[in-house]
């Protein structure tokens, strides 16, 4: 009996000092990265300023403005603001418009596609599908791409056997252009050379031919791909909620690495939030509450930082800095090099979209409704308004347009 008292107690001993030193070891690889600004950060490259869309008539062709999503505008204008109209979408708009062709084309929702003029606000036509969208369109030569998730009702979650569509309607008046049928999708497409990049709940990412919607390649990833693909030179970048983000080939789609987040005490961070690649490095968020940054040619991890809740956000990135939002209310200035915080702001409530940079100032929205424009030096606060809840702003060469909860603004720049 005593001997079975004493290799019980030997037993739980063991138990003991195996889970110590296994909390132990998961606190130490959960732990924040510094980031070196030598290591795979190209400080000579150009600061990635965006330029002017080459296509005649486009001015925001897609989410986060250009392939490789760094969401800052070409168009500069500051507040004070105001409304020159609004429009109502009936329910909600969780992702912006794309702008050409003198009109905003955005879809509520449950899946209507709208196409209103940028002056006036006035519906030029409207497209339903009885599916539902958490994706901003694409435009391009003078067709309009949008992902669809299943059909409603939209709280069916992730069930296998739900089935997605990308539809092509021409810019004009809405007419069928082709359709390509995929997984349910809330990645926003991004056109490059003619070929649509996207992702869908099955994990695939897919480059189509934007013309006729014909498959080129995929890629499957080990689980979904829920945020947008973004696309730098010859590679394809994006995040999976396999834990993974992944490079590609993107002539062929072949895998050039692939990297995860960090192991640590509690679930392991998915990547929701779409990449943004700049600096020779890919930034992205996770539900770890961690910004990560990965060398773009390597796939090295190079710097994490926690901000203490969920990054489903985009990062944003301006003058060697990331600009991004948390659910634990903070917004975040990061030294794009090191992870530094160079400066953080509370807003009034938890933070899930992605923010904008529109001359010098960073624009961003919380779940309360509120959106903030910050000065993007320093933090301080500069503008609000009381609608916006995902993420809020685009432009063009008149104005700054505002996605509220269920409502597009026009914002004037008072002169």
């Amino acid at each position: 009996m005593k001997k079975a008292l004493l290799a019980a107690g030997a037993l739980v001993l063991f138990a003991a000092v195996f889970l110590a030193i296994f909390v132990g070891v998961r606190y130490r690889e959960g732990q924040d990265v510094r980031g070196s600004s030598t290591e795979e950060f190209v400080a000579t490259e150009a600061e990635p300023e965006p330029v002017e869309p080459e296509q005649p008539g486009v001015y925001w062709p897609t989410f986060r403005y250009d392939p490789e999503r760094h969401g800052v505008s070409p168009y500069v204008h500051r507040p004070p603001f105001k409304v020159r109209w609004d429009f109502r979408a009936r329910t909600l708009v969780e992702f912006p418009p794309a702008i050409g062709y003198g009109r905003l084309y955005f879809t509520n929702n449950y899946g209507r596609l709208y196409a209103v003029n940028a002056k006036t606000g006035k519906r030029a036509w409207r497209k339903d599908s009885g599916r539902c969208v958490a994706s901003t369109p694409a435009v391009w030569q003078h067709l309009v791409i949008q992902t669809y998730l299943n059909a409603r009702p939209c709280n069916r979650g992730n069930q296998k056997g739900l089935r997605g569509l990308v539809i092509a309607r021409y810019a004009g008046f809405g007419q069928f252009a082709w359709q390509a049928r995929i997984a349910p999708s809330e990645s926003s497409p991004v056109v490059v050379d003619g070929i649509v990049y996207l992702g869908d709940w099955s994990g695939r990412v897919y480059a189509l031919h934007a013309r006729t919607g014909r498959l080129k390649w995929s890629f499957r990833t080990g689980d979904k791909v829920k945020g947008s693909v973004a696309v730098s030179g010859n590679r394809v970048y994006v995040g999976s909620y396999d834990h993974r983000v992944y490079a590609l080939s993107r002539q062929t789609g072949k895998l050039l690495w692939r990297s995860s987040a960090q192991r640590r005490l509690g679930n392991r961070g998915q990547f929701y939030s779409s990449p943004a690649v700049g600096y020779g490095r890919v930034y992205i968020g996770a539900t770890d509450g961690k910004v990560y940054s990965f060398g773009a040619t390597t796939g090295k991890l190079i710097w994490s930082r926690s901000t203490g809740n969920y990054v489903y956000g985009s990062p944003a990135l301006w003058r060697r800095t990331v600009y991004v939002g948390s659910y634990s209310r903070w917004f975040y200035a990061l030294d794009a090099a090191t992870g530094d915080v160079r400066w953080r702001f509370r807003a009034n409530g938890p933070i899930s979209g992605s923010a904008t940079i529109v001359g010098g100032i960073v624009y961003f929205s919380t779940l309360r409704e509120r959106t903030y424009g910050l000065d993007a030096r320093t933090g301080k606060v500069v503008w609000q308004f009381a609608d916006g809840k995902y993420t809020p702003v685009v432009a063009d060469e008149e104005r700054l347009y505002l996605t509220g909860y269920y409502k597009v603004y026009a914002l004037d720049p008072r002169r």
